[in-house]
């Protein structure tokens, strides 16, 4: 493959090369700057101070939340049922933009890295987990 039909043609390959990096780079920030501190708070034991973004209760925010970022970001990272993870996290993430944006009101510096998350979350979900995934080779490569 030369340059010229490398920059101009579809390049499948490299499609699924990219899928898996931002479902990896993704996912695998969101576990390590807020997941495992949340999973870690979970089975802590301690007393749980959470926000109640969608007036369901603090815990019950905080375990979606955990759920969200943690099982979710794990399933997506290794691209199992990698469509519902993104689904979930997608959810988790209009809740979060939606409360520091109209509720706090913080600005874009606080925003940024949320709407990147969101956006991400949205792409992965349409476009599907691709050809390096778990997904790929238990439910689509037999077809």
């Amino acid at each position: 493959m030369n340059i010229i039909s490398f920059l101009t043609k579809e390049f499948r390959t490299g499609n699924d090369i990219g899928l898996f990096l931002l479902r990896l780079v993704a996912s695998m920030v969101l576990l390590y700057g807020h997941g495992f501190e949340k999973l870690m708070l979970a089975f802590s034991g301690q007393e749980i101070h959470f926000m109640n973004p969608i007036g369901i209760g603090a815990t019950t925010s905080f375990y979606l939340s955990t759920f969200a970022e943690s099982i979710c970001a794990i399933l997506l990272a290794i691209g199992l049922f990698s469509r519902f993870a993104t689904l979930v996290l997608t959810i988790n993430f209009i809740v979060i933009f939606i409360f520091h944006a109209f509720i706090v009101g913080d600005g874009f510096s606080i925003l940024e890295l949320r709407f990147f998350y969101l956006s991400s979350f949205i792409a992965l979900t349409l476009l599907g987990p691709g050809k390096l995934s778990l997904d790929y080779i238990f439910f689509y490569q037999k077809r």
